[in-house]
């Protein structure tokens, strides 16, 4: 090859690239080769969407690629025959791998039921392309929180009279649905907030002799969006009641079928505070080892393992780090983790979304684990790796929607707690379902623009909870806790680290080596302790 062609293939392939960054995609270096030798961007970016649209993942790799050969052949057909040889020889290396795996499966039985059983989805997985962040990019994500947010609001009833802001006139009687930009106490003791919506901003004044509305007050923090019941007029008006946005079910769902959840965090492989004869004594239990036989057959009807976050320790995650390092290489690390993960049975679904100890960015949405760095853990067939946050779905089928399950490591909790004063005063570090259930009440998993690093979406808001959840699941705080709220389970996860330096510095206490087994048919939780 000549200079020239070199360069040429060069642009062709940072155009292929850039292209499918922008529509979030990510590839391994199999399917970008194959995308380059085809040369073509519109077929390839249909290929993409098509993949997506069907296994709504958007890290497409030529194992999943294999997953809907049928589905995505049709769409070479345009091409002319110089290109469709390259797509025939790509297809039969395919097709080969797809025989290789079903001899494989044949071998066991219950891979063949996972594979077969249509009862999981992953409804949201969140990928942001990389780009230079503009002051434009905060203002698009703060109106599409407040567009989101705003629609619901409006449809409660308690809200009556609604104009926008620079509407407000003679009415005696008004509310108004607004972002909160400021939030301040006066020498009287009453708190004003300033509002603002897409026409305007307003001082609100809440009296401090109205204590159950003062109190109420106190739960906002900056950059909510809330509504508000309103008198008065002119440059400050007075509020006589606040509405969030919240999150609730009017029932609790429950499985038809006796089927077991599990739920685990801040594994935190390679570090020397890793309990790992703890951890290994729960793979064990996973495995029959040890138990009675009515233990044996629960077990068996075990169908989900929900791991969040902090799954590795990492590395240069803080100051002077190796020195608590027993693996002091990442891709080593998540080589261990996935050898533990090996013993997990394959009829139980592991889903696994990253923390900030994690080998993918800090700022949220944090983009799953690739096979960059965890190739061992991606090759499992019974791992799915999704983002943080992100939201599946259980124990569904055509017929009958299942359990949506909100999965959010939890690096806000910190900021959650310095902002609300009876988290503060209630010891929050140390029951984190008290925080959760703020999120739910406001609708957010962190509002506040300063308390947590985060990537703007030129679409919505990435950390803003679209869809109720059946069940939301945290890690971070490393402590055992489960709560209802509004039909909504709460259930935050416990570690497999003894203490750390850090959290003897700041008093924070963790519970470590329990799991939560949840019964889907009858909510029954049961807390597994390997300590």
């Amino acid at each position: 090859m000549d200079g020239k062609e070199e360069s040429k293939q060069l642009h062709n392939q940072n155009e292929l690239i850039s292209s499918f960054a922008k529509r979030g995609f990510l590839l391994d270096k199999e399917s970008l080769d194959f995308f380059i030798k085809m040369g073509n961007i519109n077929v390839s970016l249909e290929v993409l969407e098509k993949v997506f649209s069907l296994g709504k993942a958007r890290v497409i790799s030529k194992k999943l690629m294999a997953e809907y050969l049928d589905k995505i052949k049709p769409i070479f057909s345009a091409l002319g025959a110089e290109k469709m040889l390259i797509i025939n020889e790509f297809f039969t290396d395919i097709t080969n791998l797809k025989e290789d795996s079903k001899k494989i499966c044949e071998e066991k039985i219950e891979p063949i039921q996972l594979k077969k059983t249509p009862d999981f989805k992953i409804l949201s997985s969140n990928i942001i392309p990389h780009k230079k962040i503009e002051v434009k990019d905060f203002v698009t994500h703060f109106k599409n929180r407040y567009n989101f947010l705003k629609d619901i609001l409006k449809d409660r009833k308690e809200l009556t009279n609604l104009i926008s802001i620079n509407k407000i006139g003679s009415s005696r009687s008004f509310s108004i649905i607004g972002l909160v930009s400021q939030k301040r106490i006066t020498k009287n003791k009453n708190l004003i907030l300033e509002i603002e919506d897409l026409t305007g901003r307003i001082n609100v004044l809440i009296s401090q002799e109205k204590e159950d509305l003062m109190k109420k007050a106190k739960e906002i923090v900056l950059d909510d969006v809330i509504g508000v019941k309103c008198s008065g007029n002119g440059e400050i008006v007075y509020a006589n009641d606040i509405l969030f946005p919240d999150c609730g079910l009017e029932e609790k769902k429950k499985a038809e079928n006796e089927a077991y959840v599990l739920f685990i965090s801040d594994i935190h492989i390679g570090s020397k505070l890793f309990l790992e004869d703890k951890f290994q004594k729960f793979l064990n239990w996973l495995n029959g080892i040890d138990v009675d036989e009515a233990t044996k057959e629960k077990i068996k009807k075990i169908k989900y393992l929900f791991v969040l976050g902090d799954n590795v320790d990492g590395v240069g995650v803080y100051p002077n780090q190796e020195q608590l390092l027993s693996i002091k290489n990442i891709k080593e690390q998540y080589r261990k983790l996935a050898e533990y993960f090996k013993q997990v049975p394959e009829y139980i679904k592991i889903i696994i979304c990253p923390g900030q100890h994690d080998a993918v960015r800090v700022p949220e949405p944090q983009p799953a684990i690739d096979e960059d760095f965890a190739e061992e853990l991606v090759k499992l067939n019974n791992v799915f790796l999704v983002s943080n946050p992100a939201t599946v779905e259980i124990e569904c089928n055509e017929k009958k929607a299942g359990f949506k399950v909100l999965m959010y490591h939890g690096a806000s909790m910190h900021g959650w707690i310095d902002e609300i004063e009876d988290l503060r005063i209630g010891q929050a570090h140390l029951n984190p379902t008290k925080i959760v259930k703020y999120m739910l009440k406001h609708r957010h998993l962190s509002p506040t623009h300063t308390s947590n690093v985060y990537i703007p979406s030129e679409k919505e808001d990435s950390l803003a909870i679209k869809e109720t959840p059946d069940i939301i699941v945290t890690g971070d705080l490393h402590r055992t806790d489960v709560d209802l709220y509004n039909n909504i389970l709460i259930i935050c996860c416990s570690c497999w680290q003894s203490m750390t330096p850090f959290e003897e510095k700041v008093g924070n206490q963790p519970d470590p080596c329990k799991v939560p087994m949840l019964n889907l048919k009858t909510r029954e939780i049961k807390i597994l302790d390997f300590s």
